[in-house]
């Protein structure tokens, strides 16, 4: 009989370091001498501590390897639960938030999506809005180790694609030989990042506290930020240009970056097909969008306009959803091209969301291929990346990923619209969640919030928000049957 024990006394170690995450905002909340805030978040600590503690006491003796099946497990609990505790503090810190905007926004945060069903975020005690801007830097060294060690023992994971692009001898030396190694040396990269990412931000202007906040968000491509109106708080283009540098460097994969510190060559950047697609179509777009800002008289200004546009596209495409300005009264195809490049832009291996742009790349090779084929029946013209030929079992796992992917959004479209909501809110709220981008358009668009939906509006697309976080089939798997037979 299948057993949950192990899965929880793993699960339990994972808890009792969480917990250290609450003493960054009570550092803060001992800053401001705010002491009503401190009780709040020392019994959250205490609280998740102590839960972690008797967890791993109750199941040490079930300690076991895990399993391809535990890792799922493993990774929905963690997804799910943490966020419960997350969650607790906002109860008693957020006037009149309640449990589903709570367990909303801490959900948002740690799979860095950065929708928000909160408001008057300025007037929010400066360790609460610490807290959800954390959060998402938490969140995004958990997707870190969510890819490079549970996915890839899971099947699930981009290693195959990582292994077929990389030609030469660089195949084997991608990884280090443990896992743990490999997980130090991401988390090394992407704590350099987010330092420099600071440091960058202080220099442009924000306070030491506001700097650090959109550094958490910036580096974590989740978005969230201190201030209402986003970024356009502080209307400074200097700021503005330091936040669409570091979202475009977070949304090309984190194990490219490993790779050029370790081979000392930044030949694996340059030759990689992906991120010369990711820069190709981040490009190609900023101009479009500039071009139709231009055309229709949003700007006057060239410079102004193509800043605008090279903020807006690089925000929206690595799925953080920064905003200088309510950008859904632009022409109606900015909006839309905006929210579509949300969809598939971000490389794999980055803190970003969506389908991912090596699936897009590897769509639109196969689409090449049958194109080929359909001429001349007899050619052989293999699907190849990096020079290598992909296996079969790579289009496959694409290819079925798409089919859920699309089933998944039509799926809680309908159910939105079920609810009375209007097909723009509905369409792009699950779009905006699924792919972790945050804001969507019509009633939960950028000059707006997703508090203004219903309860049960907004359970479903907190679950969209996981569905999109964990690649849909980790979550899906656990409602088939035969994950549960033995």
């Amino acid at each position: 009989m299948y057993t949950l024990l192990p899965v929880l006394n793993v699960f339990s170690r994972i808890l009792f370091a969480f917990a250290f995450s609450f003493l960054v905002p009570l550092a803060w909340a001992w800053s401001e001498d705010h002491e009503q805030y401190r009780y709040v978040w020392e019994g959250a600590f205490a609280l998740a501590a102590l839960s972690g503690l008797a967890l791993w006491a109750a199941t040490n003796r079930h300690r076991r390897e895990l399993q391809a099946r535990d890792g799922f497990l493993l990774v929905n609990l963690v997804w799910i639960v943490l966020p419960a505790y997350a969650a607790l503090p906002l109860l008693f810190t957020v006037p009149g938030i309640g449990w589903t905007k709570a367990y909303f926004e801490a959900m948002s945060a740690l799979t860095a999506t950065g929708a928000t069903a909160l408001s008057g975020l300025d007037y929010l005690p400066v360790s609460v809005n610490v807290w959800r801007c954390f959060l998402q830097l938490v969140g995004g060294l958990g997707i870190m180790l969510l890819v490079v060690a549970v996915l890839p023992m899971l099947g699930l994971g981009g290693y195959q694609v990582y292994k077929a692009e990389t030609p030469g001898p660089m195949k084997d030396a991608k990884f280090t030989p443990r896992i743990s190694e490999t997980a130090r040396g991401l988390w090394g990269v992407y704590a350099a990042f987010s330092v420099a990412c600071m440091l960058a931000y202080r220099w442009a202007g924000m306070s030491w506290a506001d700097a650090f906040m959109h550094m958490c968000t910036t580096m974590g491509l989740g978005g969230f930020s201190s201030h209402d109106a986003s970024l356009g708080h502080f209307s400074s283009p200097t700021i503005e240009a330091v936040a669409t540098v570091f979202m475009a460097l977070a949304g090309i994969s984190f194990v490219r970056y490993f790779i050029v510190i370790r081979s000392r060559s930044l030949r694996p950047l340059i030759r990689d097909r992906e991120i010369r697609t990711y820069v190709s179509v981040l490009l190609v777009s900023i101009g479009l969008v500039a071009s139709l800002l231009l055309g229709h008289g949003v700007y006057d200004d060239s410079a102004l306009a193509l800043r605008t546009s090279a903020f807006h596209v690089v925000s929206l495409a690595t799925t953080t959803g920064y905003a200088s300005t309510d950008y859904a009264q632009w022409p109606v195809f900015a909006p839309v091209l905006l929210l579509f490049l949300g969809c598939f832009v971000s490389c794999a291996g980055s803190t970003g969301g969506g389908i991912k742009m090596v699936r897009m790349v590897l769509l639109i090779k196969q689409a090449r291929r049958e194109l080929v084929r359909s001429i001349h029946p007899r050619v052989v013209n293999p699907v190849t990346m990096g020079g290598a030929i992909l296996p079969m079992s790579v289009m496959n796992a694409t290819f079925g990923f798409m089919l859920i992917y699309g089933a998944v959004t039509m799926g809680l479209t309908m159910l939105l619209l079920f609810t009375g909501l209007d097909i723009v809110t509905a369409f792009s709220a699950v779009v905006a969640t699924v792919n972790n981008i945050g804001p969507g358009l019509g009633q939960v668009g950028p000059a707006s919030n997703f508090g203004v939906l219903s309860g049960f509006q907004i359970w479903v697309l907190t679950f969209a928000m996981l569905l999109g976080r964990l690649e849909l089939l980790t979550v899906l798997v656990l409602f088939t049957g035969s994950f549960w037979r033995k």
